[in-house]
């Protein structure tokens, strides 16, 4: 276990170890990834998140996010990205591995929330752990889908 320290005095950070790293290897970044995933057509979903799955030949999962200009501005955009990255993060080891992930934001939450100061409220009440278990509940839901 590595320890290193931050900039201020007394900081002490544990350092996460690979298996919980989230390097570029483990993103789709191109849009040809992401149209592969797209095009794949295996989908879940619940009243939050969509998340689309495809098969890939690299060993472990890949995460993809995609949340449009419909979520809100580019504060409550990025905070969704953040939180469902570090669900990601976080969770890879329960994820079925082998797979592309794709996760975009329900159009039926939004719907919900109204307008973008509606979303941003939504988004500010949205819990990490409401997020990590919707992510792992649709990665089980998928996976079974595969089977």
């Amino acid at each position: 276990m590595k320890w290193f320290f931050g900039t201020t005095r007394g900081d002490r950070h544990q350092s996460t170890g690979p298996e919980l790293s989230f390097p570029k290897s483990k993103r789709l970044i191109s849009n040809r990834q992401f149209k592969a995933v797209l095009a794949r057509n295996l989908r879940v979903s619940n009243g939050f998140l969509t998340l689309y799955m495809a098969e890939n030949d690299c060993g472990y999962p890949r995460l993809g996010v995609s949340i449009g200009k419909s979520c809100g501005n580019a504060v409550v955009r990025n905070r969704l990205k953040r939180l469902l990255r570090e669900a990601f993060r976080q969770s890879q080891a329960l994820i079925p591995a082998g797979f592309d992930y794709l996760l975009m934001i329900s159009p039926k939450w939004l719907e919900k929330s109204g307008n973008s100061a509606g979303a941003k409220r939504a988004v500010g009440r949205l819990k990490f752990e409401q997020v990590k278990d919707s992510l792992l509940a649709l990665a089980a839901e998928g996976g079974r889908k595969v089977e």
